[in-house]
């Protein structure tokens, strides 16, 4: 999978492990072995590296992702709305954060990954303009065409209002009507915490974790997450 707003660098290092630490015996939730941010720390407890995967929280503090944009529509995308799309698409491509793409990416190409014949692409809108955008594919060819794949990325200036929640809260039920049987998320970038968070607050699961797959350009190799949900 490949998503939008991304995160700066997370150091490493033994304070880290202590507030961790520190987290669970206050009685936070804690699940281990999942989601990567570069640290070089091993922790007994876990069993898995910490420069490949960290603790990631389980639930949610109250509240956080909750906002929605009532106003907020999604349609089908056409034409016409390419160029709102690349001024979407642009920023997050040249910050090289969250989808494994190449931060020169030319326009036409990007707006030929985004539009290939396999994705059906949508956009959000708000107060007439468009906020953001994803994509609806089968994961997989053939035996694995019954998963769904999506990607999203919203509008700079718009994230932290909800609309990340409302495209995914859309493709769901898109997917489950389409006939999908589970929606899967192939590579999530595990500094993008707070994706992977909206992701796990909607249903999903972190079901692997594949170290050093992606080259942030902050933090270094870093790992990717797997997340899935059924439908």
């Amino acid at each position: 999978m490949r998503d939008g707003d991304g995160f700066g660098r997370q150091r490493a290092g033994s304070r880290r492990l202590r507030r961790l630490r520190g987290a669970a015996a206050s009685g936070a939730a804690l699940r281990p072995n999942h989601a990567g941010e570069g640290e070089r720390e091993s922790d007994e407890r876990s069993g898995f590296h910490a420069g490949y995967c960290i603790y990631v929280a389980r639930d949610l503090p109250a509240g956080r992702f909750r906002v929605t944009l009532n106003a907020v529509t999604i349609r089908p995308a056409s034409a016409h709305d390419h160029d709102a799309v690349w001024r979407i698409l642009e920023p997050v491509i040249r910050a090289g954060e969250t989808y494994t793409l190449p931060r020169d990416m030319p326009r036409d190409d990007a707006l030929a990954y985004w539009f290939e014949p396999d994705h059906e692409v949508f956009v959000a809108e708000d107060a007439g303009g468009i906020v953001g955008t994803y994509f609806l594919r089968p994961n997989q060819r053939g035996g694995g065409a019954h998963v769904a794949n999506c990607g999203y990325i919203t509008a700079p200036g718009s994230s932290g209002r909800g609309v990340g929640r409302k495209m995914c809260e859309d493709s769901l039920e898109r997917a489950r009507a389409r006939g999908f049987r589970a929606m899967q998320f192939n590579f999530v970038v595990s500094t993008n915490k707070r994706a992977a968070r909206l992701w796990q607050s909607l249903g999903f699961e972190i079901v692997g974790c594949i170290p050093e797959a992606f080259l942030h350009p902050d933090s270094g190799y870093v790992a990717a997450l797997v997340m899935h949900r059924k439908l």
